[in-house]
């Protein structure tokens, strides 16, 4: 006897057999065979399918849609009639993908919600089919069962028996899920062919990066040529090209734009922690051309300077800087010296750029047997660490740079911009009133080097007062100086300080920059020597010999009032007359290294000579007045001023001293070094 399952109750008596049981009632027949058994048109038959009056499914044939009727909902003198060519049954097939969309799964687990709602409603009514066409009549209107109604839509009879047929059966969800295709996410589902797709692939992923718009009118192009039929619109090839770029970005990229761009876009960075540093231990250094121009202190034009800096890693503060107008190893060392002077303490890393600057010998340990030179850094003990080739995220003095473009350069009334493409409405051409409101607005104003520095010093004083990103509860300041400071020898530092070219020493010192600087110790010396300067202090230079000798450091000569008599300041008469006695003591210091070498009477004439004071004209049609005694404050205003030590000296011994703070000072001076190198025996 055949094995059935009982789906009585709410669905009245029907019975369908299991698989593996006889075939014969679970078997469909198509609506042409039943209307010719019924001798009725096909049309009537459709309407008996959505009256409910059948449990059918719908096919796919030539032409269209059809439907096919259960051969046990048939009537029996019917089933008769069609039992000769009866076509088997077949049960949805489990599903065999490993992938299906939440909302599949959503419309699936509604329908099972649905069947058992129209279940519980029409065991209320008999017959019960006038149960299922109340309950489709309420549920289609949208206003019953209105969430359900959002998800699945409007339905049939027919669709609700197909569903509870296939659900009693399996129990589970996974059978009522519409059977679509369903692509995964690395599956896009198109109609273009495997040749269409390789040809079209050749266009976008390629080095010169044709556009999308490009790449499909030559594919086209080729497909016409190879006589391609039924070539597919341009949207279907755009559609494919947008969803593999978004389901293939890395490869889009690489091969597009090169592997900058994949590490910049693509690639995930990693992340360091800041916390396990602490001030002075990693100093990075880079070179940022300055995006404003400053007056060239060699050539006098107005020129983009660079600035190396050195920024301390924990406090994210420029502890060192030096603008000059190349990069080169010099002005890094220079940077270095600031840097090491600020911060009180020797780094333990630098960590810098890859640039050709920074890869110089000068800088980095090399084979000494073969050149016996020593790198600044080893000297110092610092460890030099360089950055990755065009690796910008690896530098977070870029982040620097970056603020400091925008809330300083800006600023700058020579702004350049950036590049030609962001430079200023005023240095573009045919901007007639945006330069003429430039040069009203700022006059046409470049600073020279050291009013930029000074500028630029009172930003990074501003930038130390935010809160530091590796410490918010503190700002940078504070965090720079929670350091222990070491004690730095300075003059250990000068081999770093800038150097220029070889400069020959004349009557007036040494010129540098328009400026002369002078020293005792280069008065006899006519030879070229090597001088090593920083921008931030041009009131000196450290003199050194063509062999690398230190000689002496050379102060800056300033200049003096035409007529310091007639019409200057007793300041202005005081800084002649120091610099007249300085001559005259230079004079003697020469006389004295002589001496030994003239004959008696040819020593008297220039001791006589060199002894005379200066004649200093008085000027003319001047009323003498007698002099009136001074207040204290007066004497105190009127005190005399004194360049140098010595000249104090010389004028004590002239004129005496008047009180015993100058009777100590004497005393003092007598016993000092300078005393005895200028009137020792």
């Amino acid at each position: 006897m055949d094995e059935y399952i009982d789906i009585s109750g709410a669905f009245g008596s029907s019975q369908v057999k299991k698989p593996g049981a006889s075939t014969a009632l679970n078997s469909f027949v198509p609506i042409n065979k039943v209307a010719e058994a019924k001798n009725i048109t096909t049309r009537a038959v459709r309407l008996s399918i959505q009256s409910g009056q059948y449990i059918a499914r719908e096919v796919t044939v030539q032409g269209g849609k059809s439907y096919e009727i259960l051969f046990e909902s048939l009537e029996y003198d019917i089933q008769a009639l069609v039992k000769e060519n009866p076509e088997p049954f077949y049960y949805p097939a489990i599903p065999t993908k490993s992938f299906v969309p939440d909302t599949a799964k959503t419309i699936a687990l509604a329908r099972i919600d649905l069947i058992k709602q129209w279940g519980t409603f029409r065991i209320k009514y008999s017959p019960l089919h006038q149960g299922d066409k109340l309950f489709l009549e309420m549920y289609n209107s949208g206003e019953y069962l209105k969430r359900l109604f959002n998800i699945l839509g409007k339905t049939s009879c027919g669709s609700l028996k197909r569903w509870k047929l296939t659900y009693d059966e399996f129990g589970t969800w996974e059978y009522l899920v519409p059977q679509y295709k369903y692509s995964s996410i690395n599956n896009h589902k198109t109609i273009l062919t495997d040749e269409m797709i390789n040809i079209f692939l050749k266009f976008l992923l390629h080095p010169n990066k044709f556009s999308i718009g490009k790449a499909i009118s030559l594919t086209i192009q080729i497909l016409k040529n190879n006589e391609v039929q039924n070539i597919p619109s341009i949207i279907t090839f755009r559609r494919y090209a947008e969803n593999f770029r978004k389901h293939n970005f890395d490869r889009w990229t690489l091969i597009r734009e090169g592997e900058k761009a994949y590490h910049d876009k693509v690639e995930a960075y990693i992340e360091r922690d800041i916390s396990k540093l602490e001030v002075g231990d990693v100093l990075i250094a880079d070179g940022h051309v300055l995006n404003f121009q400053v007056i060239n202190p060699f050539t006098g034009k107005p020129t983009r300077a660079i600035l190396v800096g050195f920024l301390d890693w924990k406090s994210t503060a420029l502890i060192g800087y030096e603008i000059m107008m190349t990069e080169n190893t010099q002005c890094i060392a220079s940077a270095l010296r600031n840097a090491i002077i600020n911060l009180g303490l020797i780094p333990k890393i630098v960590y810098q750029d890859n640039g050709r600057a920074f890869r110089a010998k000068y800088f980095q340990n090399c084979n000494f047997e073969e050149s016996g030179f020593n790198g600044v850094y080893e000297n110092l003990g610092i460890k030099s660490v360089f950055a990755k080739p065009y690796n910008a995220r690896a530098k977070v003095i870029e982040r620097f740079f970056l603020e400091f473009q925008e809330e300083f350069e800006k600023l700058m009334p020579s702004y350049t911009g950036t590049s030609i493409e962001n430079k200023p409405a005023w240095m573009k051409r045919g901007e007639k009133f945006h330069r003429e409101l430039h040069l009203k607005t700022t006059g046409g104003k470049i600073p020279t080097i050291q009013e930029a520095i000074k500028l630029i010093n009172c930003w990074i004083e501003y930038h130390n007062s935010k809160p530091c990103p590796n410490a918010p509860e503190m700002t940078i300041k504070e965090v720079l100086n929670s350091v222990q400071k070491q004690k730095i020898n300075i003059s250990a530092l000068d081999d770093l300080m800038m150097k220029t070219e070889t400069r020959t020493i004349n009557k007036h010192g040494i010129t540098f920059l328009g400026m002369h600087y002078r020293s005792d110790s280069i008065l006899g010396l006519r030879e070229m020597v090597n001088i090593r300067y920083s921008l931030f202090d041009l009131s000196k230079v450290h003199v050194y010999s063509t062999k690398g000798e230190f000689i002496c450091v050379a102060k800056r000569e300033t200049k003096v009032h035409p007529m310091a008599y007639h019409l200057g300041t007793v300041k202005d008469m005081e800084d002649f007359k120091q610099k007249i006695q300085k001559q005259k003591r230079l004079k003697n210091k020469t006389l004295k290294a002589v001496k030994n070498y003239l004959p008696t009477d040819e020593l008297k004439f220039l001791e006589t000579q060199l002894d005379e004071e200066p004649i200093l004209v008085k000027p003319t049609n001047v009323i003498e007045l007698k002099p009136k005694k001074q207040t204290p404050r007066e004497e105190q205003i009127s005190k005399k001023i004194f360049a140098s030590d010595y000249e104090k000296y010389e004028w004590l011994m002239k004129h005496g001293c008047s009180n015993s703070e100058d009777r100590h000072w004497l005393t003092t001076y007598i016993r000092s070094d300078e005393y005895n190198n200028l009137y020792g025996d």
